[in-house]
């Protein structure tokens, strides 16, 4: 049950979204979830600063899974996440920050897992 949650600084046409969108859904395996239940968000033109000043090609992507993941796999998604965005997007990797999130409680179709 994960969820991707992608904020970035730059526009996203529809077409640059239902890329990156795809290209999550291959990564997430990194985690060892199923790309048939993961959920993607987007947020664009979203502003963000870093380092004290205002982020123009940066992103924070949060990744929300049931249950949790090695840290070694966290990293390998890390760099896959940073990889699609500037390939994608032109989102600066240094400029991109991503976090985990465990959830014990997942709820999804009416009930809990």
């Amino acid at each position: 049950m994960p969820f991707i949650d992608c904020r970035t600084c730059a526009p996203l046409a529809q077409e640059v979204r239902e890329r990156i969108k795809t290209r999550f859904g291959q990564a997430i395996s990194a985690l060892k979830k199923p790309e048939s239940y993961l959920m993607v968000g987007f947020t664009d033109e979203y502003e963000l600063w870093f380092a004290g000043k205002r982020a123009e090609k940066g992103a924070y992507v949060a990744v929300s899974l049931f249950g949790s993941a090695a840290p070694a796999d966290c990293e390998r998604m890390t760099a896959l996440i940073c990889t699609i965005l500037r390939e994608e997007a032109n989102v600066d990797p240094a400029q991109t920050y991503v976090t985990y999130h465990p959830v014990e409680n997942w709820g999804w179709n009416g009930s809990d897992f």
